[in-house]
């Protein structure tokens, strides 16, 4: 049976401050984000202090995703209608006399059975939604969000008064949510298993180490992460087998669209419109040399975008069958070299305007602008582990010899160099 504890709510202070703008404000809010990522939470919690409405959507026909709708929140209207329809129960909300907050979580499954929806909406929200009331649509399908509220011929486009995207968190709110030292390694190799998913944080014991974890939730009997990769695409309508034969090919280390196409038996052109559809969905990132642009370059990299998933598909899934029979050392050697790409991520994303830079002869792990002084760059090497005085003036001398041996150095001939090893954390 897997593990599985409810946490404390911990950060989410620039969501709930959003939250309280639109409050203010009235009319539409829009709060986006993949599943699992804390939206309901985040809303509910919010929601609790001020009495709002709450309706989780239901996939199912109309009439039932309509009563249950008005059955989830007709206690906190003043009505004796039932409503038989959408024009129905927008009528009851207009008639209501006190200024209400109103959330309708998941609203693509109500769309996904009524096409119209967002046409009765619109004309509704035109018509002028009740002063001091606030409706919110909440969604985590980010492919049909984008195409519900950001494509301009939608209907509901430039009609919210905000767009709140909720990402995952960051490794500090994890460490406090799961009770752990963000000083320790250990803690930050969980991290690197589970991301800033606060679901998958439910499944961190106290006092357990990380292959118990991994244990837990990758390869234990039936475990929870089992499906989750086809739950992720289908929630974004790529459930279809090229979907996830991309993601096994980038997880196995195939970054170049040329060498997913060859790991797919495909040509490399037929693979441009899937690729977009899994960035569009959070699911890959695009990797590009630092100071180049996509369309100045053809040194595109591909990568799966959140920790866990990036387990999935470059440990579990290759590993799955002969996992039991590893040795312990040899599982170790996995979740850290998994760990050590994490933290290259994580020591990117603390400096602003941060990426990777490499040609044919040089990969260097993070060049961006120095917050000290703009007029220089920092140029850092990362490692995964805690390095001797030795072992970082020997890194230091490489990365001034691969710097001065790439073109950058000449844009740059005098960089501030660092390199960053694992007691960064403790700077958190």
């Amino acid at each position: 049976m897997n593990f599985c504890m409810r946490l404390e709510f911990v950060n989410r202070e620039a969501e709930l401050l959003e939250l309280d703008a639109a409050a203010r404000r009235g009319g539409l809010l829009v709060v986006f984000g993949r599943r699992r990522v804390g939206k309901t939470r985040l809303l509910r919690q919010w929601m609790a202090g001020r009495g709002g409405m709450f309706s989780q959507a239901i996939e199912g026909p109309l009439e039932m995703q309509v009563g249950q709708v008005f059955a989830d929140i007709r206690e906190s209207l003043e009505t004796r209608l039932t409503p038989r329809d959408w024009e129905d129960l927008l009528e009851i909300l207009g008639l209501q006399k006190k200024p209400w907050v109103l959330c309708l979580d998941e609203f693509p499954y109500l769309t996904a059975r009524d096409a119209s929806l967002p046409s009765r909406l619109q004309r509704w929200l035109d018509e002028g939604i009740p002063e001091g009331c606030l409706l919110i649509l909440a969604g985590s399908s980010m492919r049909m969000m984008h195409d519900l509220f950001l494509h301009r011929a939608a209907p509901l486009y430039g009609r919210a008064q905000k767009l709140l995207q909720v990402g995952p968190m960051d490794y500090r709110p994890f460490c406090q949510a799961c009770r752990l030292d963000p000083a320790a390694e250990t803690s930050f190799e969980k991290f690197s298993c589970v991301g800033g998913i606060p679901k998958y944080w439910e499944f961190v014991e106290a006092g357990k180490s990380v292959l118990d974890l991994v244990e837990t939730m990758f390869f234990d009997f039936a475990p929870y992460m089992e499906q989750e990769p086809r739950r992720i695409l289908s929630d974004e309508g790529l459930g279809g087998a090229n979907a996830l034969a991309v993601l096994e090919a980038v997880g196995r280390g195939a970054s170049r669209t040329s060498e997913i196409a060859a790991r797919l038996g495909i040509a490399p052109t037929n693979l441009s419109r899937l690729l977009q559809q899994l960035m569009d969905a959070s699911v890959l990132t695009r990797e590009l040399p630092f100071g180049e642009s996509s369309r100045t370059t053809k040194r595109t990299l591909y990568r799966i975008q959140d920790p866990a998933l990036r387990f999935w598909f470059g440990v579990f899934s290759p590993h799955r069958s002969l996992w039991t029979s590893y040795p312990e050392e040899k599982k170790h050697l996995l979740v850290h070299g998994h760990a050590a790409s994490v933290f290259e991520d994580w020591c990117r994303s603390r400096h602003p305007g941060a990426s990777r830079y490499w040609d044919k002869s040089v990969e260097i792990d993070l060049v961006a602008p120095d917050p000290v002084d703009p007029s220089r760059m920092v140029v850092g090497e990362v490692k995964w582990k805690r390095l001797t005085r030795a072992e970082r003036k020997g890194v230091l001398h490489d990365l001034e010899r691969k710097w001065f041996s790439s073109p950058l150095c000449v844009r740059q001939p005098a960089p501030r160099f660092v390199v960053f090893d694992a007691t960064e954390i403790k700077l958190s």
